[in-house]
C-alpha cells in the first residue's frame, strides 16, 4: 500500500521499514545538528524518540536550526521539534525531556529502552557521561564533534574517534574517552581548521544577550560564542541520520578505520 515511506522502502525494503518503525532513538541535544538528525529520521519512518533539551530557541538561532523560526522563539526546542515531527508523522511516538543531562541526572534516562542513540550535546562532561552510559547498556552510539566556526561542509566525515583529526573538541574526547577504556566511538567531525570568528562588539552576544529573561543557560555564561553557518550542521546532521538508518536497517557497523 502506498504511504509517506514508500519512496524510501524502494531502497531498504518493508523489513527495514519495519524495523525503523519499531525503533526508539533518543537526541540528546536539538539544535543544529540534532534538530537535523530528528528531522530526517522522522521522515525516515523512524516510530519512537526520546527528545533531551532544556533550551529555548532565540533568534540566534534562525540562521543554523530547522526548528528555529519567528515564531518559534521563546518556546522550548524539544516542544517545537516534536510538534514539527508530529506534522511530518502523526503516528510517531516522542517523548519530551526538558532538561540539561548531566551525570546527576542520568538515572532518569531508560538507556536500556533505546535502539539508538544520538550525543548532539556541547559539554564534554555530559558527552562523556552519555556515551559511558551506551557503553554500559550496549546501544550503539554516534556522537557530533564540533560543528562550530566551520565553513566548509564538505570536510564533515564519519570516523572512529581515534581517527580524528584537527577537530579541537575531538582531541579533548579522544583524551578523556582513552582514559575511561572506551576502544571506539563512531562520530562525525571535520577536518577543517576552524576558522577564528571575528571579534564585533556589535553583534556580540556579550554586550548584546537576547536570551529569554528566563533561560537556564546563557550565551554570557559560555567561555566562548562559535561562529556558525547554516549548511555545517545540517550536513553533520544528515550524516548522523544515515549512519542511524543504516546501522538499524542492516546491524550496527562500526566507523571505518583510515588505513
Amino acid at each position: 500500500m502506498l504511504d509517506q515511506f514508500s519512496r524510501t522502502q524502494l531502497l531498504i525494503g518493508k523489513e527495514g521499514i519495519d524495523k525503523l518503525s519499531s525503533a526508539r532513538v533518543a537526541v540528546f541535544g536539538i539544535g543544529g545538528v540534532g534538530g537535523y538528525v530528528c528531522e530526517a529520521l522522522v521522515r525516515s519512518g523512524v516510530g519512537a524518540f526520546d527528545l533531551i533539551d532544556d533550551d529555548k530557541v532565540c533568534l540566534t538561532n534562525l540562521n543554523r536550526q530547522i526548528l528555529a523560526t519567528r515564531k518559534t522563539v521563546g518556546k522550548y526546542k524539544a516542544e517545537v521539534m516534536a510538534e514539527r515531527m508530529r506534522e511530518i508523522n502523526p503516528n510517531v511516538d516522542i517523548r519530551i525531556h526538558k532538561c540539561f543531562f548531566l551525570p546527576e541526572n542520568a538515572d532518569d534516562f531508560p538507556f536500556e529502552e533505546y535502539s539508538y542513540i544520538i550525543d548532539a550535546v556541547d559539554t564534554v562532561t555530559a558527552k562523556l557521561e552519555i556515551i559511558m552510559r551506551a557503553k554500559a547498556k550496549k546501544v550503539p552510539i554516534i556522537s557530533a564533534m564540533g560543528a562550530g566556526n566551520k565553513l566548509d561542509a564538505g570536510r564533515m566525515q564519519i570516523a572512529d574517534i581515534y581517527d580524528t583529526k584537527v577537530c579541537p573538541l575531538a582531541r579533548v574526547m579522544r583524551y578523556e574517552l582513552r582514559k575511561k577504556g572506551v576502544q571506539e566511538l563512531k562520530v562525525v567531525y571535520s577536518d577543517e581548521i576552524p576558522t577564528r570568528p571575528i571579534e564585533d562588539m556589535s553583534i556580540s552576544c556579550r554586550t548584546h544577550c537576547i536570551c529569554p529573561p528566563d533561560a537556564k543557560h546563557k550565551c554570557t555564561e559560555r567561555r566562548d560564542i562559535p561562529g556558525s553557518t547554516a549548511f555545517v550542521p545540517a550536513v553533520a546532521g544528515l550524516l548522523i541520520a544515515g549512519e542511524v538508518v543504516k546501522d538499524i536497517t542492516t546491524g550496527y557497523h562500526k566507523a571505518k578505520k583510515r588505513r
